[in-house]
């Protein structure tokens, strides 16, 4: 049996697989990652990270969720990506990473890393979505990937499973669908957030280009001044810093902490 090194890490709450594929070392991608992210049978995670070469950038990253399907960007991954990368000395504390949707920059301070993320694209407030026979007033946003906002009165108590499979598979998103969100405001200013996200199937403690999407349409919506703390399901705070001019966002960046739970070998 053919046998892998890997590190896993979590950012935020949502945890990865990491893996050194400059040589090759794993040539079908999408079989992998169902193996590897495979909760039950293997490591599990909300996704595989791999570490390639680039000719664009100081590292590329593929993201494969745990369906086999590859992501054009993941915040939180970006962010452990890079912090692995420190690590295992491919790079320095500060670099940038290619992906499907462009090129991030990243910087790593400690167990802090701030990424800048893709400039956000197609904000669209006050949709109406026809789901489960209601029609809910909905916001999107495309932060590297495409995200519905929700907001609600508290999060607790919201069926993310249920309802964020009906936006995600909704056909006005149709045919690859997008992430849902669900968000609350708190009296100090900061955000709830719990999404289902594209991909895993299901909802995830964190996401980062999630947050970045509900902390956006929060500042349309409320006029919140950068940075917007995001508070994620699973307890911790991301900050999203940002710039505005009118209507637009731009210089866009993540930032939280991430950390490594262990590494190891497995057999692929």
């Amino acid at each position: 049996m053919k046998t892998l090194n890997f590190v896993k890490m979590v950012g935020t709450g949502n945890d990865f697989v990491l893996v050194d594929n400059r040589r090759g070392a794993i040539v079908k991608a999408p079989d992998a990652a169902r193996r590897l992210c495979d909760r039950k049978l293997s490591i599990g995670g909300d996704g595989l990270l791999l570490a390639e070469r680039s000719k664009k950038a100081d590292l590329r990253m593929r993201i494969l969720n745990p369906d086999g399907s590859e992501a054009e960007m993941c915040g939180n991954g970006v962010r452990c990506f890079a912090k692995f990368a420190l690590d295992k000395r491919f790079a320095g504390k500060s670099l940038t990473i290619e992906t499907l949707a462009g090129l991030i920059r990243a910087d790593v301070k400690g167990d802090v890393v701030k990424a800048r993320m893709i400039d956000p694209s197609d904000l669209r407030m006050d949709l109406t979505l026809r789901v489960d026979g209601r029609s809910e007033n909905v916001h999107f946003v495309n932060t590297g990937v495409p995200h519905v906002v929700k907001v609600l009165d508290t999060v607790e108590g919201v069926d993310v499973e249920r309802f964020g499979r009906l936006i995600r598979c909704h056909a006005d998103f149709a045919p690859r669908g997008t992430n849902a969100n669900f968000i609350a405001f708190r009296g100090d200013g900061t955000l709830d957030v719990r999404t289902y996200e594209r991909g895993v199937e299901g909802e995830t403690l964190a996401c980062g280009t999630g947050s970045t999407a509900s902390a956006l349409v929060a500042a349309r919506l409320k006029g919140l001044r950068s940075p917007v703390r995001v508070r994620t399901h699973g307890g911790e705070t991301l900050k999203i810093y940002f710039s505005k001019e009118g209507q637009k966002f731009y210089d866009v960046y993540l930032e939280g902490k991430v950390k490594k739970t262990f590494e190891g070998t497995v057999g692929l």
